[in-house]
C-alpha cells in the first residue's frame, strides 16, 4: 500500500497542474508553462501512471487470461500515441494537407521505436539483468553475443496476427493512403485477435510479490474494483499527461536547432511510447521477461493493426464523408521500411527466442538510418534532402528484406511449427474443452 501510496503521490502535480490552468488542453508548453517544468512534472506523473497500469494488469491475470489482461496493458500504454495521430488525421480531414503526412509519420516513427529501441532496448536489459537475478526465460549459450530471451510459446497468436499484418502493410501505400478497405482488414484483424486470446483459458497466474500479490489475495469483488480503478485513472493520467510532455520535449528541440518534421517523426513517439517501455522494464526487474515481451509483441500488434485502421476513420469523421488519408511519397516509403522492419523482427521471433546479436542488429539498424537521415535534413536543403532521404529508406528497405527472406528460409521449420501451433490455438480457444496441449 506504501507503493501504491508514491505511485499515487507522484500524478498529484500533474492533478494539480491540469485543475489550475482549467484542463489538460490548456496547457502549453513555452507560452503559458515553461518546457522544462511540462516534462518534469508530466513525466513523473507518466511514471506513476505506469507503474500502477502495470500492477493493474499484473493483478487482472488472476481473473482473465493473461493474453487479454496483457492486451488491455498494451492498448492502454500506447493509447497516448493513438491521441497524438488522431490529432494530426483529424486536422488533415478538416483541410490540412500537410497533417496528412504528419499522421503517417507519427505512426512510422512510432513503429519503428518500438521494436528498434524497444524490442532490442528490453532484450538486451532482460539479458543484462540476468546476470544478478535468476530469470527463467534467458538461456545461456557458448559463443559471443549468443544469450538469447527466451518467449513463451503462446504468443505464437500475437506473432502470427503480427506476421499477417505486416504483409497486408505492404500494400497500402499502393493505393496512394490508408482508405476503408485498410481500415476493415486492420481492425477486423485485431478483432480477431482479441476474440481468441478472451476465449482462452484462465492460467493459474504466477508467484508475485509486493503490490499484485497483496491484492490478488484480497476477495474477487476488491481485487476486481482495484483493477478497473487502477486501469481508468492511470489510463487518464497517462493520456493526458503525455500530450503535453511530448510538446514540451518538442519544444526544447526546437530550441536547439532540431527540425520540426524530425521532432514529429521521433521525439514525440519516443515521448507517447514511454509509458510502455516503463512498464516493461518494470516486469523484466521483476524477473518476467516472458511478460514484458509479450506486452510489446502485443503492443506492436495493436499498433500496427488498430493505430493505422483507426487513422482513416478519425480522418473521415472530420471530413464528413468516407475518405482516404492521403499521404505523399516519402511517407509511402516510410511505411514500406516500418514493414520491412516489421518483418525482420518476426523473422527474428519464429523461433521464440531473440538473442544478444539479433537484438544489436535490430538496434543498429534503426539507429544509422536515423542518424543519416537527421545528418541530410541537417546538411542539404529542400528538395535535395527529400530526395536523399528517400534513397536511404529504400535501401533499408532492402536490406531489412534480405535479412527478413534470409531468416525466414533459414528457420522454415520454426516458422512451420508456429503456423501450426496457432492454428491449434485458435481451434483450441472455439472448442469447448479450451486451448490445446501441445507437444513441442
Amino acid at each position: 500500500m506504501v507503493a501504491v501510496g508514491f505511485a499515487l503521490a507522484v500524478t498529484l502535480p500533474w492533478i494539480g497542474l491540469v485543475l489550475s490552468a482549467g484542463g489538460y488542453s490548456a496547457i502549453h508548453p513555452g507560452e503559458n508553462i515553461s518546457a522544462v517544468m511540462a516534462v518534469a512534472v508530466a513525466g513523473v506523473a507518466i511514471l506513476g501512471g505506469a507503474f500502477l497500469l502495470a500492477w493493474a494488469a499484473e493483478i487482472a491475470e488472476k481473473d482473465v487470461p493473461r493474453a487479454f489482461a496483457i492486451a488491455v496493458l498494451a492498448v492502454l500504454a500506447v493509447a497516448p500515441e493513438y491521441a497524438v495521430d488522431a490529432l494530426y488525421a483529424w486536422r488533415a480531414g478538416a483541410g490540412d494537407a500537410q497533417a496528412a503526412n504528419l499522421a503517417v509519420a507519427n505512426m512510422t516513427g512510432a513503429n519503428r521505436i518500438l521494436i528498434g529501441l524497444g524490442w532490442a532496448g528490453i532484450a538486451l536489459f532482460s539479458i543484462y539483468r540476468a546476470t544478478r537475478t535468476s530469470d527463467p526465460a534467458i538461456r545461456r549459450r557458448e559463443g559471443t553475443l549468443t544469450d538469447a530471451v527466451t518467449l513463451d510459446r503462446d504468443i505464437s497468436i500475437e506473432i502470427t496476427f503480427l506476421l499477417a499484418a505486416t504483409a497486408f502493410a505492404f500494400f497500402v501505400p499502393l493505393n496512394g493512403g490508408i482508405g476503408p478497405l485498410d481500415t476493415l482488414f486492420l481492425v477486423g484483424l485485431y478483432v480477431c485477435y482479441l476474440v481468441v486470446v478472451v476465449r482462452g483459458d484462465v492460467e493459474e497466474p504466477e508467484a508475485h510479490v509486493g503490490v499484485p500479490a497483496y491484492f490478488q489475495g484480497l476477495a474477487r469483488v476488491p481485487r476486481v474494483l482495484f483493477v478497473l480503478a487502477g486501469f481508468a485513472f492511470s489510463g487518464a493520467i497517462i493520456f493526458t499527461a503525455v500530450h503535453p510532455f511530448a510538446e514540451g520535449l518538442e519544444t526544447l528541440g526546437l530550441q536547439y536547432g532540431i527540425p520540426e518534421f524530425f521532432m514529429i517523426q521521433w521525439v514525440a513517439p519516443l515521448a507517447s511510447e514511454s509509458p510502455e517501455l516503463v512498464i516493461v522494464a518494470y516486469l523484466v526487474n521483476k524477473a518476467r521477461s516472458t511478460a514484458g515481451f509479450n506486452a510489446l509483441i502485443s503492443s506492436k500488434l495493436n499498433q500496427w493493426t488498430l493505430l493505422i485502421g483507426t487513422l482513416a476513420v478519425v480522418y473521415s469523421i472530420s471530413a464528413g464523408a468516407i475518405g482516404t488519408l492521403p499521404f505523399d511519397g516519402k511517407q509511402a516509403a516510410e511505411i514500406w521500411i516500418t514493414a520491412a522492419q516489421s518483418l525482420f523482427a518476426v523473422a527474428i521471433l519464429t523461433n521464440f527466442e531473440i538473442s544478444v546479436r539479433e537484438a544489436l542488429v535490430l538496434f543498429g539498424l534503426f539507429a544509422s538510418q536515423v542518424l543519416a537521415e537527421f545528418y541530410v535534413i541537417r546538411t542539404y536543403a529542400e528538395p535535395t534532402a527529400t530526395s536523399i532521404s528517400v534513397t536511404i529508406l529504400y535501401a533499408y528497405t532492402a536490406l531489412y528484406l534480405v535479412l527478413a527472406v534470409w531468416l525466414f528460409v533459414k528457420r522454415r521449420e520454426s516458422v512451420q511449427r508456429l503456423l501450426r501451433r496457432t492454428l491449434s490455438d485458435v481451434r483450441g480457444a472455439f472448442s469447448s474443452s479450451g486451448r490445446p496441449e501441445h507437444s513441442e
